[in-house]
């Protein structure tokens, strides 16, 4: 996508602009881009460099990899996300082999400003600076986000992130979770039946054990154990692709029973944190932004007893924008420094 299509600031905005550098690390890839920063917002971000975690032996090493892409001298100011907790001298992220040293950034990255957001963060940065046209209605009232209250974010990938934005006008405020890791409640007598078979593996399953990436396979396991069915021998990656063309049937009522779980999890979410609207976010979210709207999500959300008028009149969108990672760090930073 150009880097134009992703203005976020009006003309005379992007013209008294900052250069910042835009990091997104992950366990597999990291993610590098400029971005343009002005009164407290993103103006813009280009395409990113996209280089693999497993070709370069340490941040700084592949900090050098992206400067050599430029035309131009590197900034001295960062924002950089990552996925881990960021607290403490040293950072180690659970599938990179790297160690990053944040007390290290001046001399070996050469940045004379910085921030550093855990991941997830960075997405909560992202919905509250996200333009309209990058929310992707779900279900409840078609409207915007709010600008007074909480808006509740839950992101589906590898993991399950969750996140809450507390918008205050003009300003917001951030808050990361470990919301992915509360119990998984069996609404009926499937899901109490998975319940079973994954209380057989794990000591006590969480609600990531069901809606993340990995949270499929388990599921579409579960399945074929229910229905005494051979269980084809697949990845993940094949498991997603046949789910989501409706190739096979178990994997296709596996996506359907994750998405009642996404609905049913995301609604307890809202009321836990009394949100005025949903986002969804994540790896996940994004490759079933054409289905969550025409599946049983919705019914599930609201499907809270003596609080379903409540939950009807919460809005749920999908966020679209390009790179939230990047985005997102950009506008911490910005919110920082501008």
């Amino acid at each position: 996508m150009p880097a134009e299509a992703k203005l976020r600031a009006a003309p005379e905005a992007i013209a008294s602009h900052e250069e910042i550098v835009s990091v997104d690390i992950g366990g597999t890839h990291a993610r590098f881009a400029l971005a343009r920063i002005a009164a407290g917002r993103v103006a813009a971000v280009d395409e990113p460099v996209i280089l693999k975690t497993a070709e370069h032996g340490s941040l700084e090493l592949a900090w050098n990899s992206f400067a050599q892409t430029l035309d131009r001298p590197i900034p001295k100011a960062a924002a950089i996300s990552i996925a881990c907790p960021v607290d403490g001298e040293i950072l180690k992220m659970a599938n990179n082999p790297w160690v990053v040293r944040p007390g290290a950034f001046r001399t070996e990255l050469g940045l004379e400003r910085h921030v550093l957001i855990n991941d997830f963060g960075a997405v909560g940065h992202a919905v509250a600076q996200a333009s309209p046209g990058d929310l992707q209605h779900i279900c409840g009232p078609d409207v915007s986000l709010p600008t007074d209250g909480i808006i509740t974010v839950l992101g589906p990938g590898t993991g399950l992130g969750v996140a809450h934005v507390l918008m205050r006008g003009d300003s917001y405020f951030v808050n990361t979770t470990e919301g992915g890791h509360i119990d998984f409640a069996p609404l009926d007598s499937i899901e109490d039946a998975i319940l079973r078979h994954l209380r057989a593996r794990y000591r006590r399953v969480s609600v990531e054990r069901i809606i993340a990436g990995p949270g499929l396979a388990n599921i579409v396991e579960a399945l074929a154990v229910i229905e005494g069915a051979p269980l084809p021998a697949r990845d993940d990656r094949a498991l997603w692709q046949d789910a989501l063309s409706g190739a096979e049937p178990l994997a296709r009522a596996g996506l359907e029973r994750f998405c009642l779980s996404l609905g049913a999890v995301s609604g307890d979410l809202a009321l836990a944190q009394g949100a005025k609207a949903v986002v969804i976010a994540g790896g996940v979210g994004a490759r079933l932004a054409s289905h969550l709207p025409n599946s049983a999500f919705g019914e599930r959300f609201v499907a809270k007893g003596r609080f379903e008028s409540m939950m009807a009149a919460i809005p749920v969108k999908l966020i679209t924008t390009p790179e939230p990672g990047l985005f997102g760090a950009a506008a911490a930073f910005a919110k920082q420094f501008t």
